[in-house]
């Protein structure tokens, strides 16, 4: 069972936050650590992006 809420890290020193899915995202890389549902909603609402493709900002109710 994959867990519910991914970030994904950006590649080198400091490794970046890229985007946030929901789990089981088919967009994932190899780069995403799992995270509760309030580390998703802080990330989204510091402005690290919701992917595009799964929209966890809408299923988390942080909306722009």
């Amino acid at each position: 069972m994959p867990p519910a809420w991914l970030i994904e890290h950006g590649i080198g020193a400091g490794r970046p936050l890229m985007r946030v899915h929901v789990g089981g995202c088919w967009d994932t890389r190899n780069r995403c650590s799992p995270v509760g549902v309030e580390q998703a909603r802080r990330a989204l609402a510091e402005g690290v992006p919701g992917c595009p493709h799964c929209r966890p900002h809408v299923t988390l109710g942080v909306l722009d």
